[in-house]
């Protein structure tokens, strides 16, 4: 008798292939759970979920570790992943489904947040380094790579160098810091679909000197 698994890979692969496979995966990091819903390190998830919204795709399907969702951008397939094994976790979900539809890591877009940066500013990097943060640490190490396209939102410093690094980054937005990002959400979406269609440099243009309001 088939394995229970294997027959669900088996109903996967039927379906993506009379669907069109995505070629392209964007990755929103946070940590899974309603106590960590409006928290700074969550500002990956908030972000990939307002630009699924925007073309009417929803992030809700359990798979590879992940929820996820499919739909087009720019013209490409792209399945959206929302890694649910906490943070220091996140590189086996994004392994996984990279495996599975055998996407390279120049075709993977990475949001998340960053504690360098001001609440809503933000950055687009073709590749480079974790910068210290764990759950891109976890993707490069699974992937084996660094060369996958990374869009940063700030989520701010930290108030004083003193004050637990953990603490901050699993505190909640004020209202106004959440009003910030939503705006910059639509140049989050904008930055991605640049990078699907190839353009790192006006991506970067896009994001790099967005102004938050």
């Amino acid at each position: 008798m088939a394995n229970i698994f294997d027959l669900f890979r088996k109903i996967e692969k039927n379906e993506a292939a009379s669907a069109g496979a995505p070629t392209y995966l964007v990755v929103g990091l946070g940590n899974p759970g309603k106590e960590y819903l409006n928290t700074r390190h969550n500002a990956g998830f908030l972000a990939i979920d307002h630009l699924a919204a925007r073309i009417g795709v929803k992030i809700d399907r359990v798979r590879f570790k992940a929820l996820t969702g499919e739909g087009t951008l720019c013209g490409k397939r792209v399945l959206f992943l929302k890694p649910q094994t906490f943070m220091n976790l996140s590189g086996e979900a994004v392994r996984e489904a990279a495996a599975f539809y055998r996407i390279e890591p120049a075709n993977i877009i990475v949001i998340y947040d960053d504690v360098t940066l001001d609440v809503g500013r933000l950055r687009v990097r073709g590749k480079g380094s974790d910068g210290g943060h764990n759950g891109m640490k976890s993707i490069i190490y699974q992937l084996n790579s660094d060369a996958f396209a990374r869009v940063r939102v700030g989520v701010g410093k930290k108030p004083h160098p003193a004050y637990d690094l953990a603490n901050w980054v699993l505190s909640s937005f004020s209202g106004e810091e959440l009003g910030v990002l939503s705006k910059m959400f639509d140049t989050v979406g904008g930055g991605v679909e640049l990078l699907i269609k190839g353009d790192l440099a006006a991506a970067m243009q896009l994001c790099n000197g967005a102004v938050p309001c």
